[in-house]
């Protein structure tokens, strides 16, 4: 199962207590405090895992706690330090605080570490506690507190290509064709129902990583349709290929769809885009793409057809020349 959000709940470690120790050996006259501080508590990382593509091992694990210090001992030993947490997340994940919705930190290279909960300090004990005018401290520090937070987890697929376009233009075939991903096919409304990556091969030891976003519906920044669900992913990606279907009217998609990027993020209408008039092979298609042509312009749509690989070649060219530039 894709899931691309998820919250969790990070509790550090809290800090060993110092400990309230005397000396008191046979010959040491006058032994003194020998009492050992706390050890401090573990701290709770995040680390992005390139292994990982979902977030599906939150949807039941949410709690998460490091190890506590241990408490300091006599003979001025200090206690062992808690281990440290570390949770794998997959990369491309925005890590947020859920009480107050600041972004904390964007891991998007495999690898990446943060401290999302720091442990607690440990206490002193009474030998840290002595002094010119104390010589014999009865009274030690308890350990620190660890740090608790709860935080949003989204995940934002990271592609150099994004297929965008409303249900059944043809995404999930065109994907299939230019690439080593196998999407769903189906000839029904969102048979997609997550994001599919691909690896396009274009010219030797030239590629680049294309992903299938979801059918846009008009009101999906509402939430219609599969909605907002998957416009994140949209602004993960360098350039966009805006994929029509010649077969029903394909400059309303096209409005359609910018509407919706428009409304959910103004940003995302800015991104390099190409369009791709599929289904070219149709009857119908021919005035349908004069048309599209006379609205947009003729440099500004290339006439494909992803089922019998009509004018990918051109298509792929053309991404592979404006990947270079953006």
């Amino acid at each position: 199962m894709f899931v691309d959000r998820a919250k969790i709940c990070v509790k550090a470690g809290d800090g060993g207590d110092g400990c309230v120790s005397f000396r008191r050996e046979k010959f040491v006259p006058r032994g003194g405090p020998d009492g050992g501080n706390g050890g401090s508590g573990g701290d709770v990382v995040l680390e992005t895992d390139s292994k990982l593509q979902t977030l599906a091992d939150f949807r039941y694990l949410t709690h998460f706690t490091s190890q506590s210090g241990a408490y300091g001992s006599g003979k001025s030993k200090k206690g062992k330090d808690g281990e440290t947490l570390v949770i794998r997340i997959p990369p491309g994940t925005v890590v947020s605080d859920a009480a107050t919705g600041e972004v904390l930190v964007d891991l998007v290279e495999g690898g990446s570490r943060v401290i999302v909960a720091k442990g607690g300090d440990g206490g002193r004990g009474n030998v840290s506690m002595k002094s010119s005018t104390n010589r014999a401290p009865r009274i030690r520090e308890r350990g620190h507190a660890g740090g608790e937070r709860s935080l949003n987890l989204e995940l934002r697929i990271i592609a150099d290509v994004g297929v965008i376009g409303c249900p059944n233009a043809g995404k999930s075939t065109l994907i299939a064709y230019l690439s080593n991903a196998r999407p769903k096919i189906a000839d029904y409304p969102f048979t997609t129902l997550k994001p599919t990556l691909g690896i396009v091969e274009y010219e030797p030891f030239k590629r680049f990583i294309i992903a299938e976003i979801p059918g846009l519906v008009k009101g999906a920044h509402h939430g219609k349709g599969l909605g907002d669900e998957f416009l994140r992913h949209v602004k993960r990606t360098r350039l966009l290929i805006h994929l029509v279907d010649l077969s029903k009217n394909p400059y309303e998609d096209y409005m359609t769809v910018n509407e919706e990027l428009k409304l959910y993020d103004s940003e995302l209408i800015k991104k390099s885009r190409i369009v791709a008039a599929n289904k070219i092979d149709l009857p119908e298609a021919e005035e349908n793409f004069r048309e599209l042509v006379h609205k947009l312009g003729r440099d500004s749509v290339l006439a494909v057809s992803a089922l019998k690989g009509t004018g990918l070649s051109e298509l792929v060219n053309t991404v592979g020349d404006l990947l270079t530039q953006v």
